[in-house]
């Protein structure tokens, strides 16, 4: 029985057409200067800290911590900004399936388990009307690596849950093969959904326990 359901967010529960790459590229030129490299980086399945720290190398930069803090709050309010003016929305079927989730006679906890900071989370599922669903998370600011960051959800998920709570319990949901790692770092079921950059068959390659074109091809009920 899954009793704590974790879902990455850009390509897995939303899209939003690029608003957060324009967000962390303008954030750049402004605090820094720099105007090239951070639209050509690769954003699937990474962490906000850790692009930031590769794109600060890039350009010889030595990180430090004021720069992720006057880098963040830059980007926060660019991302608010292009998100206004975004065509996306939330990815067909999960909508369905998190009615589904909460149907089940036992539903399990949902968190978020993502690359974004905190409040980059919360600023893009609060502008699709999907934030309020879930009831815990482990985000960027928690660490730059994801594994890292699933470790910390699964030990946010028994200090809710109880410390009996096993890996196997768990799911994690996401787009990307990053996304199948970290659950199986920890231990976790995963389903991965090609509805973002990732085709179905560089998922499947990564031997997640499902993989599907969108959740509307798997009833919840049959992983939870």
């Amino acid at each position: 029985m899954i009793r704590l359901a974790l879902f990455d967010i850009d390509g897995t529960l939303i899209r939003t057409h690029g608003a957060g790459v324009r967000a962390f590229a303008r954030a750049f030129a402004a605090e820094f200067g720099l105007s090239n490299g951070a639209e050509q980086m690769s954003f699937a399945g990474r962490t906000d800290t850790g692009l930031v720290r590769e794109f600060l190398a890039i350009h010889r930069i030595e990180a430090q911590p004021e720069h992720f803090r006057r880098f963040f709050d830059r980007y926060v309010f660019m991302l608010d900004h292009y998100l206004e003016s975004s065509t996306g929305g939330v990815v067909p079927g999960v909508w369905e399936w998190l009615d589904q989730l909460a149907a089940l006679p036992r539903p399990p906890m949902l968190g978020l388990l993502t690359g974004n900071i905190r409040l980059g989370a919360e600023i893009k599922l609060r502008r699709f009307g999907l934030w309020a669903p879930f009831q815990m998370g482990a985000f960027a600011d928690d660490h730059e690596r994801r594994d890292e960051i699933a470790r910390r959800a699964l030990a946010r998920g028994r200090a809710l849950l109880g410390d009996d709570l096993k890996g196997e319990e768990v799911l994690v949901v996401g787009d990307t093969p990053h996304d199948i790692q970290c659950g199986k770092a920890i231990g976790a079921r995963t389903l991965a959904v090609a509805t973002g950059g990732a085709a179905l068959a560089e998922l499947q390659a990564r031997e997640p326990d499902w993989a599907v074109r969108d959740l509307r091809e798997l009833p919840a009920a049959e992983v939870c």
